[in-house]
C-alpha cells in the first residue's frame, strides 16, 4: 500500500466513525417507522428523507467547502449529525413520527458533507496513481462504521426506559464528538496553482461529455439500486417473511461489510484492469442479486443477495468516482462534483422513496424484477466505456 498523507487516515477513521450512524438509521429506520408511522407502506420514508436530505445537501456541501474550505465544511456536517442524534432520541421517546423524520432528514444533510472527504482525499495526494487506492482505504475503514453501527442499535436498544433504540442515537452522538476531535488533525489541502489558472467551462459543458455521464451513471445507479433493495430488507425480512430481528441486524451487518471490505483489493483491480472492467464485474454481481433474491426469500437467500448487492456497489461506485476528475478540470471542481452527488444522490431518494411502497403493494420479488432495468443501463454504459480508447485526464488534454 502507498504511503499516504495524514489527510488519508483522518478522513478514513472521520469517515467510518460519522457514517455508522447510517448504518444505525438503515437497522432501525424502518422498524422505528412502521411502528411509529400511520400506515405500514410509510415506513421507510424516514430512510427515504435521509436521502432526499442527503441530496438536497450535496450542493450546499460542495460549495461550503469552495467558500470555508474542506475542513470548516466538514464540521458543519458534523453538527447537523449531532443535532440529528439528539432529535432522534427525542423523538422516539415522545413517539413522534414527525420529528424522527425530521430528524432522519438532518442526518442526510450532514451524512452530505462526509460524500465530499472522498474528493478531499484525492485532492490530498500527490501522486494521481494512488487515486484508487485511497479510495479504497477509506472504503475499508468504513466497515467500522457498518459493524459499530447496527450494534449501537442493539446496545441501545433498551439501555433507557421507553420506547426502544432512543439510547442508540445517543450513543451515535458519542461517535460524532470523537470524529470532530480526531478531525482536528486535518489540513485543507493545498491549490495546484497551474491547474486553477485553466478557464472554467459552464456546467452545461461538463456535464454534456460522456466521460462524466458515465461516471455520474455509475455512481448513481450503484446507489439507487442498493438503496431500493437494502431500505426494504429489514422490513421483508422482519415484518413480511417473520424472521427474526437478530437474522435481519445479521444480514445488515453482512451487506454493509461487504460494501466496504471489498477494498482490500478494489482499488488494485481497478488500477491494473481499469474502470469499465471493473464496472462490468460490478454490473454483473448486481445481476446475481436478482438471482439469488428470486430463488426464495429464507435467510440465506436474504443475505447471499445482500452481500452480492454490497460487492457490486463497491465497485461500481468505486469506477465511477476514479472516473469523475478526468471530467472535469481542478477550477471546476466543486461544482462538477455538486452535481455528481446531486445526482446520485437524487436518483437514491427516489428509489429509497419508493422501496416500502412497492414492497407491500406488489412484493420482494416485484422489487428485484424492477432491477433489472438500471442493471442493463450500467451494463450499456460499462460496455460504451470498454470500447472507449484508454481514459486521459482532462488536465493533460
Amino acid at each position: 500500500m502507498p504511503r499516504f498523507p495524514l489527510n488519508i487516515w483522518v478522513l478514513a477513521l472521520c469517515f467510518s466513525l460519522a457514517m455508522s450512524g447510517v448504518a444505525l438509521l438503515v437497522l432501525v429506520g424502518a422498524l422505528i417507522g412502521s411502528s411509529l408511522a400511520p400506515s405500514e407502506k410509510m415506513a421507510s420514508l424516514p430512510m427515504a428523507l435521509f436521502v432526499i436530505g442527503n441530496a438536497s445537501f450535496s450542493i450546499p456541501a460542495a460549495m461550503a467547502g469552495r467558500r470555508w474550505g474542506r475542513k470548516r465544511a466538514a464540521y458543519c456536517g458534523f453538527g447537523l449529525s449531532l443535532l440529528s442524534a439528539i432529535a432522534a432520541s427525542v423523538a422516539i421517546s415522545s413517539t413522534s413520527f414527525a420529528f424522527f423524520c425530521i430528524a432522519s432528514s438532518l442526518c442526510g444533510c450532514g451524512t452530505a458533507f462526509y460524500h465530499q472527504f472522498r474528493f478531499a482525499a484525492l485532492e490530498s495526494l500527490k501522486n494521481a496513481d494512488d487515486a484508487g487506492p485511497a479510495l479504497s482505504l477509506i472504503l475499508l475503514c468504513s466497515i467500522v462504521g457498518s459493524v459499530l453501527g447496527p450494534e449501537l442499535g442493539s446496545l441501545g436498544r433498551e439501555l433507557l426506559p421507553g420506547e426502544p433504540y432512543s439510547a442508540s442515537f445517543l450513543l451515535y452522538a458519542l461517535m460524532l464528538l470523537l470524529a470532530m476531535l480526531i478531525f482536528s488533525l486535518f489540513r485543507n489541502p493545498e491549490p495546484n496553482e497551474p491547474e486553477q489558472q485553466q478557464p472554467a467551462r459552464s456546467l452545461k459543458q461538463i456535464a454534456a461529455q460522456p466521460l462524466f455521464i458515465v461516471a455520474a451513471g455509475s455512481a448513481a445507479l450503484a446507489y439507487a439500486v442498493m438503496s431500493f433493495l437494502m431500505t426494504s430488507t429489514p422490513l421483508s425480512m422482519h415484518v413480511v417473511d417473520g424472521h427474526s430481528l437478530e437474522h435481519a441486524k445479521n444480514v445488515i451487518q453482512a451487506h454493509m461489510v461487504a460494501m466496504f471490505l471489498p477494498s482490500l483489493f478494489s482499488g488494485f483491480l481497478l488500477k491494473k484492469l481499469g474502470p469499465a472492467k471493473l464496472m462490468l464485474a460490478g454490473t454483473a454481481l448486481y445481476g446475481g442479486v436478482c438471482i439469488v433474491g428470486l430463488s426464495g426469500q429464507h435467510v440465506v437467500h436474504y443475505w447471499w443477495a445482500l452481500v452480492l448487492l454490497g460487492v457490486g456497489w463497491n465497485f461500481l461506485f468505486l469506477s465511477g468516482t476514479a472516473l469523475l476528475p478526468q471530467s472535469y478540470h481542478h477550477s471546476e471542481r466543486f461544482k462538477a462534483q455538486a452535481l455528481n452527488d446531486f445526482s446520485v444522490f437524487g436518483l437514491q431518494a427516489i428509489a429509497s422513496l419508493s422501496s416500502a411502497w412497492v414492497l407491500f403493494a406488489i412484493g420482494w420479488q416485484a422489487q428485484l424484477w424492477l432491477c433489472l432495468i438500471p442493471i442493463a443501463a450500467s451494463l450499456a454504459m460499462s460496455l460504451w466505456l470498454w470500447r472507449q480508447p484508454r481514459a486521459v485526464s482532462v488536465n493533460k488534454r
